[in-house]
């Protein structure tokens, strides 16, 4: 069968045969990838499946230039050609393989991530876990892109015999190399370890809510060399990996998502306290952002007019309890200066009375 194939080719000029080869991959690699493409959507309207969507979602374009390089690279021992224009067309056949197939990989981890996204959702109540597969699915992500990355352009650089030389050449002395390169990236070696400290022991995840240099926010996303958090007014604050490894910062959701807030409050000291506690219990229980584990009010402090009523009060996470201590706070103002407006602060003073002037007679 091969040798009628050659006879059968050999019947036309060279320049023809290369170009039917070349027609004829690009045109059975889209038709393969259209092929598999309809067996897909097939698939899917029977049965919604995520792996199916990612998959035509993500690796459609890879494929289509992934499989007519395919083909071409298997029929090109037929491409008639000397040998000089042979081992060029050979040469590029072979980077854009390497190409497509690395680029096809890289799509392939975001499939793999959205297979682990469609099981978890940070949406959920409870989500300690799922923040913390998701902090150690990032970074792993970005690290095996980096890996696919590199290792296809040292392939690609590998195929050039003088590149081969050089990369010979240069291992004779990696140990200068290496010291030089290891002063001059420090701080990114440094960050690069950092991001694997805080990727597996992680001290902060992904959707976790941070205080940091006196900012209130959520951390977007951990890079390689930074962390993105998203405040609470819009903006990014965006600071280096060492900074989470050498500095202090608070962690509100460090093991659980809930938290306890407090709601201080000035009244006169004529005020009943167990009025204002009675009116504390019967506020959180008709709120509906009440966890119902903390319902404390004590005078914390007795200052020189008033007296400091703290109200502690707890809910599933921070954006709760941030709404029920505004909540809180608005309903006991509003129930004092109702029901207890001579309770308000006030600043009490004692007026003497006027000393009447001295008489002509009386100035001696």
């Amino acid at each position: 069968m091969a040798e009628k194939v050659q006879q059968w080719m050999e019947q036309f000029p060279d320049t023809m045969v290369g170009v039917l080869v070349v027609v004829g991959s690009i045109v059975g690699g889209l038709l393969l990838k259209y092929l598999i493409a309809v067996g897909l959507r097939a698939y899917e309207r029977r049965q919604a499946s995520p792996l199916v969507a990612s998959v035509r979602q993500h690796l459609a374009h890879p494929v289509s230039y992934f499989f007519p390089i395919l083909l071409l690279s298997l029929l090109l021992p037929l491409v008639p050609l000397e040998a000089r224009p042979f081992e060029l067309l050979r040469r590029v056949v072979e980077i854009a393989f390497i190409a497509s197939f690395a680029w096809g990989l890289m799509r392939a981890v975001e499939v793999a991530e959205d297979l682990v996204l469609a099981h978890y959702s940070l949406s959920e109540g409870d989500n300690l876990q799922i923040r913390k597969l998701f902090t150690q699915l990032q970074f792993v992500k970005k690290v095996v892109v980096s890996l696919i990355f590199f290792v296809a352009v040292a392939l690609v650089l590998m195929s050039f015999a003088t590149v081969r030389r050089v990369g010979t050449g240069l291992l004779t002395s990696a140990g200068i190399a290496s010291v030089i390169i290891g002063f001059a990236a420090q701080r990114s070696i440094g960050n690069l370890l950092a991001g694997f400290q805080l990727a597996f022991t992680q001290p902060l995840r992904i959707d976790d809510v941070l205080v940091v240099e006196g900012e209130w926010g959520r951390v977007e996303e951990i890079t390689f060399t930074n962390v993105v958090m998203a405040l609470w007014d819009e903006r990014r604050l965006v600071l280096p990996l060492n900074y989470f490894i050498e500095k202090p910062f608070q962690n509100w959701t460090r093991n659980s998502a809930k938290i306890t807030g407090s709601v201080f409050l000035q009244v006169d000291y004529t005020m009943p306290v167990e009025a204002i506690r009675t009116e504390l219990r019967r506020i959180l229980e008709a709120h509906p952002l009440w966890d119902g584990r903390a319902c404390v009010l004590h005078v914390t402090e007795a200052k020189e007019s008033t007296l400091e009523l703290r109200a502690l009060v707890s809910a599933a996470d921070a954006s709760s309890v941030w709404e029920l201590r505004c909540a809180v706070r608005e309903q006991l103002v509003t129930f004092v200066q109702q029901q207890y407006p001579e309770c308000l602060p006030k600043i009490r003073a004692r007026l003497d009375a006027p000393v009447a002037p001295a008489g002509p007679g009386e100035r001696g």
